[in-house]
């Protein structure tokens, strides 16, 4: 009786599943230490690790990148890329390869994923409105026209993520915040919020997903909405933040994407003006203001807090600022390229990525010694795109 347990088991053995040979496999590695850098003009991405600051390949094919953003699948090997044509791209970091892209509007500002990373959302300039994708394959779920109150079609600006796995945005032209529930595609709940200002241009949620904070391009001033009691409405804060003083003109959008958040402070670059505005998150009261050389584009605070660099609109556009956050003040002005665009720091903050666009490079910066570690060759970088953002809110 063993003999034929033991004969029997024998003939069943070539039947289980035989693993492959580990020199038949590639060299495993994961997404975690990756940065996509967008080339602007050439319509390609740059994908890099930032462990050994190389570059690892390239993804060509991609469309007008000119104000191109992106987000990243919750296992952060999938990009999202929103291009200014309306092309919606979708690439494999690993592969390094377009894994899909659909061209779905005239004129594309940017986008967001949801909570639970099964749909895609872009945010339309022509025609105006969101348009809803499935994220594994890009199937079109849902277009929502953005008319607003006056009954035009507006420009969709500000589109982010809610923790409620919905998404917030803003309408350009009619000035309203709308909130959009899609968990059912063939009646997707849409709460709006008209006349909240003039001229809505760019907004953001708080890291804990609470508060959606939009600027007004038209007027001193931001709205605020509370995403956990939307049914307060939203409200004015910072109004009159130029005290009538005569605002400058403005050569780039300030990004409010670019925001600081440190504590209990906020901090926000001021339109028109040569200032950074600290809040206190609690009171949503200004509580003081940096003066720093030019037009802030981007506040992007370092991840423990201490310290926020800044870049500018033209023509400070090749330097660099690095605020202070204990003192609320410029610690260290530097000048790391031609027409630096944009600023990301590696998830732990001990290095920062930025762009220069007419040195067709990307420089990695240790942010202890604030000095350069390594020079990247790329094509008029803009965006750079770290994928630790796949795990946060409204990035």
């Amino acid at each position: 009786m063993r003999r034929r347990t033991a004969i029997a088991l024998g003939l069943a053995a070539p039947l289980l599943p035989s693993r492959p040979a580990a020199a038949a496999c590639p060299e495993p590695r994961g997404t975690g230490d990756l940065f996509v850098i967008v080339e602007r003009a050439r319509g390609s991405l740059l994908i890099a690790e930032s462990t050994g600051n190389t570059v690892l390949g390239r993804v060509e094919g991609l469309g007008d990148l000119s104000h191109a953003s992106l987000v990243f699948s919750r296992d952060a090997r999938f990009a999202f890329v929103f291009g200014r044509d309306g092309g919606l791209s979708k690439v494999d970091l690993l592969e390094r390869r377009l894994a899909a892209r659909v061209v779905q509007a005239g004129n594309a500002i940017g986008g967001a994923i949801a909570q639970d990373g099964r749909v895609v959302a872009v945010a339309n300039y022509e025609p105006g409105g969101v348009r809803l994708f499935d994220a594994a394959t890009l199937a079109p779920l849902l277009e929502v026209p953005a008319v607003g109150a006056d009954g035009k079609r507006s420009k969709v600006v500000g589109l982010v993520d809610t923790a409620d796995n919905g998404f917030a945005f803003t309408l350009w032209d009619s000035g309203e915040i709308w909130l959009l529930d899609p968990s059912d595609p063939a009646a997707p709940r849409i709460t709006k919020f008209p006349g909240i200002g003039s001229l809505p241009y760019d907004a953001n949620v708080t890291p804990d997903g609470r508060f959606y904070v939009a600027g007004l391009f038209g007027e001193d001033g931001l709205v605020l909405l509370d995403l956990w009691h939307p049914e307060t409405g939203p409200k004015r804060i910072l109004d009159g933040y130029g005290r009538g003083e005569e605002p400058l003109p403005v050569y780039k959008m300030p990004h409010l994407e670019g925001w600081g958040a440190a504590g209990e402070h906020l901090l926000l670059p001021a339109v028109g003006r040569h200032e950074v505005l600290v809040v206190d998150r609690r009171s949503w009261r200004e509580v003081g203001r940096i003066p720093v050389l030019g037009q802030p584009v981007f506040v992007v605070v370092r991840p423990d807090g201490r310290e926020a660099w800044v870049s500018f609109a033209h023509p400070k556009n090749g330097a660099v600022q690095i605020l202070d956050l204990e003192r609320l003040s410029v610690a260290a002005t530097l000048t790391p390229g031609r027409a630096v665009l944009h600023l990301e720091f590696t998830p732990r903050g001990e290095r920062l990525w930025l762009s220069a666009r007419d040195d067709d490079r990307v420089v990695v910066m240790d942010t202890r010694r604030r000095a350069v570690l390594a020079s990247l060759p790329a094509d008029k970088p803009s965006g750079i795109f770290s994928t630790a953002r796949a795990h946060r809110i409204g990035s």
